[in-house]
């Protein structure tokens, strides 16, 4: 017997207690300065400030959000703007957001998909600019849209919880105070459907040329006890010629409850002149599995916070990324936290880059392994290729144990030249040098593709590889006969 969709919860179960009004983000006035300046926490950045005003302006009034909204609010006030100082953004380039005071603008109304992407995917879940404009499948739907029931109330107290996040950032804060519904899938417990993904796809189209069009599409995915799903989410851009100027600020939270396994593939092929801020964190409890992978090819500035949490012992987090930046002055920046806190913990992470002309890329991984996580397993490996002499990369892969009874490993290579001796061997066999060197780089980054179990993404995702290795090469060509 398949288990009830989302519309069928026929069960009702109150809130427990209303939400609190919806901090206001105002400048006080002149007058009133000084009378209020010991009762709040003083502004710290003007141009935090302002964006915030505008995206609390901008949403729309939800109780099952007011939480989530207002406590990101009152952190914001007390936020300045991230520069080299803060450790977290040590090497993290953000002159590509808007400065002090370039306009933003916001999506008012449900833009027009002509025609729509679409999913080869029986469930799947569309966001336009931030704005959520179709959610398809039994165990999918907008947090607005569900029925009064335990499901509604169990996502709803996990997006009020997340207010509660200790390791958040100016960016994630932005995003509660700006989203204006949450796309749930909410899988019961005992259901299977880690063969039938939920293909979530983020498309975004640019501003008006005048100002940086700013979105806040926001995620949650549960997986209650002994469940098992594939999510697949793809970000990109709708229009690439001229109109891809924007800011894509997307959450996802995703909640892995005991025994439960949850797929997760990320793909991101922004516009070459946007900006990609995300966030994802994950809760893991006992002996449930989260798998993730990661493919970035595109945005100017593209920067993914991954925080997870193993909440219980024998538990398993598997995480594999790739990179490439082939095009002028772009930057991948991966920030992964991951915190072991009970026995029999299993982890492996695998980071793979390839820098091509000006390119910059940035990994600082740390997987934190606490007292009375023993008997730990934990991995963590990062290579990266530079192709060019500009090209930069900053790694830091840490570790941090306290348990003494742990088996963990990390490791860092950087090479500006592939392995002579696969060269060697292809050309051993007749293949001239240009034609080994693409299929080396190839297969660099189809590693960690392949480990995408949504075929059709995977195919795509390999093609545009292959395309953008093809590019870069012949810039590089060109660069040489000018020279």
């Amino acid at each position: 017997m398949s288990p009830p969709s989302l519309c069928a919860a026929t069960c009702s179960t109150p809130l427990r207690a209303a939400p609190p009004p919806l901090l206001r983000l105002r400048r006080p006035a002149a007058s009133s300065v000084s009378a209020s300046r010991a009762a709040a926490p003083s502004v710290s950045d003007d141009r935090v400030l302002r964006i915030a005003e505008k995206l609390e302006d901008s949403a729309p009034s939800s109780p099952l959000l007011d939480p989530l909204r207002s406590a990101s609010a009152l952190s914001l006030l007390s936020t300045p703007w991230p520069n080299r100082n803060n450790e977290s953004f040590r090497f993290t380039d953000l002159s590509h957001l808007p400065r002090r005071d370039d306009p933003i603008s916001l999506p008012t109304r449900t833009p027009d998909l002509a025609p729509p992407p679409s999913s080869d995917a029986e469930f799947h879940i569309l966001f336009s600019d931030g704005l959520l404009i179709s959610a398809s499948g039994p165990h999918v739907a907008s947090l607005a849209d569900m029925p009064p029931g335990s499901a509604r109330d169990r996502a709803a107290a996990a997006v009020a919880a997340s207010a509660q996040f200790s390791h958040r950032d100016i960016f994630y804060d932005f995003n509660a105070v700006g989203v204006s519904d949450v796309a749930v899938v909410y899988v019961p417990e005992g259901a299977k459907m880690a063969d039938n993904p939920v293909h979530i796809m983020f498309g975004c189209s640019g501003g008006d040329g005048a100002s940086m069009l700013m979105s806040n599409p926001r995620v949650l995915v549960i997986a209650e006890k002994g469940a098992e799903v594939a999510i697949v989410e793809e970000h990109f851009g709708i229009e690439e010629g001229g109109g891809g100027h924007y800011w894509a600020n997307p959450v996802v939270d995703i909640i892995v409850e005991e025994g439960a396994r949850v797929v997760h593939s990320y793909v991101q092929r922004q516009s070459s002149t946007a900006a990609h801020t995300k966030w994802t964190t994950v809760q893991q409890n006992t002996s449930s599995t989260y798998e993730f992978v990661e493919v970035s090819t595109g945005g100017r500035l593209d920067r993914h916070n991954l925080h997870i949490q193993q909440l219980g012992p024998e538990t398993v987090t598997d995480l594999s990324t790739f990179h490439l930046t082939s095009q002028y002055k772009q930057m991948h920046d991966l920030h992964s936290r991951l915190i072991l806190d009970h026995p029999r913990g299993y982890s492996r992470q695998l980071h793979k880059l390839i820098a091509c002309s000006e390119g910059k890329g940035i990994f600082d991984g740390n997987i934190q392994v606490n007292r009375y996580a023993q008997q730990t397993d934990a991995g963590q490996q990062t290579k990266c290729l530079l192709l060019s002499p500009k090209a930069v990369v900053n790694v830091k892969p840490n570790l941090q144990i306290i348990a003494d009874d742990v088996k963990c490993t990390h490791g860092a290579a950087i090479s500006g030249d592939l392995d002579p001796n696969e060269l060697f061997y292809f050309q051993a066999r007749g293949v001239d040098v240009k034609t080994a060197t693409d299929a080396l780089l190839f297969s660099f980054g189809a590693q960690v593709i392949n480990r995408i179990p949504f075929k059709p993404i995977e195919k795509k995702a390999l093609a545009q590889l292959k395309e953008l290795l093809t590019l870069s090469r012949q810039s590089t060509d060109l660069v040489e006969v000018a020279q």
